[in-house]
């Protein structure tokens, strides 16, 4: 008998000190595609997370709308900071309920891997040219699991993989974990799009009703800290995750204020027709000029078809990059002497 790796350690310690309906590495549904090795230092969902963190998807993250489209100034949540903050949320909950953290992350830094340039405008964009709805919790799956790596995906494990689907959307995860991230994305983009609306002039703390501030509390601080511990109290007695009723409300109650007063906000929103259009006619342009495509999304074509493949070039571009594009291909260039 060989001597115990370091995976194997960790396997065995998760055993022993997660919870007893936690997921377990050791003993994981498996990858999308079985027969890989295992690693001898890192268990199944650490792989999964180092494989989120290198992929290309996650770096575009970076330059990819949140709320706000092309804000003036440093300090405006990004898909990436959302995702960050996503992840921070989810695993403070699972290490309190003795969940499995690896996983958790893994999830959380998977979830929004789907999301179109200029945020959900750019899914109203695509789902209006597609003529059925794009859902970035299903781009999201589909990234990783053919997208990546010229079209091998990442090959993640199942609880990851659902994690990510189920983070929105009709279909819940079975994982604890993944109900974790389910919750803790909804938690974070309520409390930092708030930050983000007062740091635009759109909206004063003092204007949130007295209704959801005596529950959630004041300031941005209080909020999350109020809705993170009551989870993991309330989940522990539950035996699932949830929240106390009176706060659940005021947590659906202040999201619904946020649609009223931000998401619909045309000071918020002005830009978002041009944003569309944007979209709408890139996804023309490449519809009658496919040999325009990059080189490594033309084998697509052959397995996908066309607008699929065009759909999923589009949806992986950030902001700037779908504005170059556009203006390469629209905006009349400079002439210069040769």
């Amino acid at each position: 008998m060989g001597e115990e790796t370091i995976r194997e350690r960790l396997e065995r310690g998760e055993l022993t000190l997660l919870a007893p309906e936690a997921a377990k590495a050791a003993r994981t549904r498996g990858r999308l595609r079985p027969g890989e090795a295992e690693s001898d230092v890192r268990t199944c969902y650490q792989r999964d997370t180092d494989r989120i963190v290198h992929s290309k998807a996650f770096r575009r993250l970076m330059h990819k709308t949140q709320v706000f489209l092309k804000p003036e100034g440093d300090h405006y949540r990004t898909r990436m900071t959302h995702t960050l903050e996503v992840a921070r949320i989810a695993r403070t909950i699972a290490r309190a309920l003795r969940l499995n953290e690896d996983l958790t992350e893994a999830q959380a830094l998977g979830h929004d891997l789907g999301h179109t340039p200029f945020g959900h405008a750019g899914e109203v964009a695509l789902s209006d040219v597609m003529g059925v709805p794009f859902r970035h919790n299903e781009q999201s799956l589909r990234v990783v699991d053919r997208l990546e790596k010229d079209g091998d995906g990442l090959n993640l494990t199942y609880e990851t993989r659902m994690g990510i689907l189920g983070h929105t959307g009709e279909f819940v995860p079975e994982t604890l974990e993944g109900r974790v991230v389910r919750l803790s994305d909804r938690i974070a983009y309520i409390n930092h799009d708030i930050d983000d609306a007062v740091r635009a002039g759109i909206l004063a703390n003092g204007d949130i009703p007295r209704s959801i501030s005596a529950v959630l509390g004041e300031s941005h601080r209080e909020r999350i800290n109020t809705l993170v511990e009551n989870v993991i109290r309330t989940s522990g007695e539950a035996g699932d995750i949830a929240l106390e009723p009176q706060v659940r409300k005021a947590m659906d109650d202040l999201r619904s204020f946020l649609f009223e007063r931000v998401y619909r906000n045309p000071v918020a929103k002005g830009e978002e027709s041009k944003a569309k259009q944007i979209l709408r006619e890139l996804y023309r342009y490449y519809m009658a000029h496919p040999d325009r495509l990059p080189a490594d999304f033309v084998p697509q074509l052959d397995f996908d078809g066309i607008s699929r493949t065009v759909c999923d070039y589009i949806a992986g571009m950030t902001d700037n990059y779908a504005v170059y594009k556009f203006s390469e291909l629209y905006i009349p260039q400079g002439w210069q002497l040769r």
